[in-house]
């Protein structure tokens, strides 16, 4: 046996060719394609000095894996945590190619970040990081040509370091970066854009799959995963509509309220991910009925989920939490973190989902969250104009990209699975996700040469 050299990148590339199977038969021609994309066009590795508080010098390793190109400038955030490494970044600047595929824009995929990490860094060490980091990657960036954006550790702060450490190499003030402050060419709605546009997603779901579970409904049970940025608003938005969520984690445990979180909760818990704090230290003051659980993810701490959205991080979903998960009845699981649930757990989705009747429909992270990096493509058209849209242009454009995603996975899955289409079996979103977004950026690439 073989020990896998890159094993996120090689789970991702897995499921990938697993879900093409029934096109490549039928459309042999795009193995070929398949080969191809695989590989990177670019991967670029440096190394980053910086100075510490205590004036003493620090190294960290930074990235930039420039994936695909076929559809335009390569699009993707920059990851700052000690788990960086090159096979995590590959993994998503794979799955960033064809999820931007999935928005209909026009732009290709990329990755990058570091194995430095923001928590408990001072705002000056931060500073001189980002500072040190984009001296190198201005070579490699540009609005025409890469376009980085926020992604785990690279908040509000980090884009404006980053960005005005590149304004000064370059003396030029352009969309380069998205995720940008509001009163200097960033965009409306785009902090809340992936968890909003999840919800959007979901909605759709929920409409064809269970309309019982509707999110209007207090009786909806929403257990969500994370307490960044993406979980934050997506427990708002489930809120805003009516639902009740049950659920948020960290990477030291999980926070627990069977009747349901409050906004005020929410806000408190941004407050404390702000300053780099723990779900463990705030819990007690956020009021009755929460209950915190150290070292342990939500999936199986409760007895019924209606609808379950993992957001932290990949892999975070095992095959014996899927299997909780069905015990507790979620009809639901979406993704709002990239590959956020293992091979096994898909597997277990999936095999229920062909069952019929109170299966799991599964929606992969490249579909359901690919509301966040299409609000960074709005961001982007809205520099090249120098214009800025309002909330409700914004939030709208978004609906319609995320319905729009939605169908072209519905139509592909019913057509891709390699399944015989039986009443009340769902098609499978994940063939439908993969085989779209393959066939969208391998037929660009054909066009352009890269394959014949």
């Amino acid at each position: 046996m073989v020990l896998p050299v890159e094993p996120e990148f090689e789970q991702a590339l897995s499921e990938l060719e697993h879900s093409l199977k029934p096109f490549l038969t039928a459309n042999p021609q795009y193995e070929k394609a398949l080969e191809i994309v695989q590989i990177p066009e670019r991967v670029l590795q440096f190394r980053v000095v910086w100075e510490d508080d205590q004036g003493q010098p620090q190294v960290n390793r930074g990235f930039r894996v420039q994936y695909n190109s076929a559809l335009g400038p390569y699009k993707g955030g920059l990851r700052l945590h000690p788990s960086v490494n090159l096979s995590i970044l590959k993994f998503l600047g794979f799955e960033q190619t064809f999820k931007n595929a999935l928005t209909g824009l026009s732009m290709g995929g990329g990755k990058g970040g570091s194995d430095f990490d923001p928590k408990g860094k001072s705002d000056s060490e931060i500073r001189r990081f980002c500072v040190a980091f984009m001296s190198e990657l201005f070579r490699h960036i540009g609005q025409d040509t890469d376009v980085p954006a926020g992604d785990i550790g690279t908040g509000a702060r980090e884009i404006g370091f980053l960005f005005g450490a590149y304004k000064k190499l370059r003396n030029e003030f352009v969309g380069m970066l998205t995720g940008k402050g509001m009163n200097w060419g960033g965009s409306f709605i785009r902090p809340e854009a992936t968890g909003y546009g999840l919800i959007y997603y979901v909605e759709h779901m929920i409409a064809k799959a269970c309309p019982e579970f509707s999110l209007d409904k207090p009786s909806t049970l929403v257990a969500i995963s994370g307490s960044g940025n993406v979980s934050q608003y997506t427990a708002l938005k489930v809120m805003e509509l009516g639902a009740t969520v049950i659920s948020l984690s960290d990477s030291k445990g999980s926070l627990i309220n069977e009747k349901g979180f409050t906004p005020q909760a929410i806000k408190e818990i941004a407050q404390l991910k702000l300053k780099g704090g723990a779900l463990e230290s705030i819990w007690k003051n956020l009021g009755e009925g929460y209950v915190y659980h150290a070292g342990k993810r939500p999936w199986t701490l409760l007895p019924t989920i209606h609808i379950a959205l993992p957001g932290a991080t990949q892999n975070e979903v095992s095959g014996e939490e899927a299997e909780a998960l069905l015990k507790a009845g979620a009809r639901i699981v979406a993704e709002g973190s990239n590959m956020g649930c293992t091979l096994e757990a898909v597997e277990i989705f999936e095999k229920s989902r062909k069952s019929g009747g109170k299966g799991v429909w599964y929606a992969p992270g490249k579909a359901s969250n690919c509301g966040g990096v299409a609000v960074s493509g709005l961001e982007m058209a809205q520099n090249s104009q120098r214009l800025a849209w309002t909330t409700k242009e914004v939030d709208a454009k978004l609906k319609g990209i995320m319905a729009e995603c939605y169908q072209i996975c519905l139509t592909a899955g019913s057509k891709w699975s390699g399944e015989d289409q039986v009443d009340g079996v769902l098609p499978s979103l994940l063939s439908g996700a993969n085989v779209a977004g393959f066939i969208k950026v391998a037929d660009a690439m054909k066009e352009h040469g890269d394959w014949w």
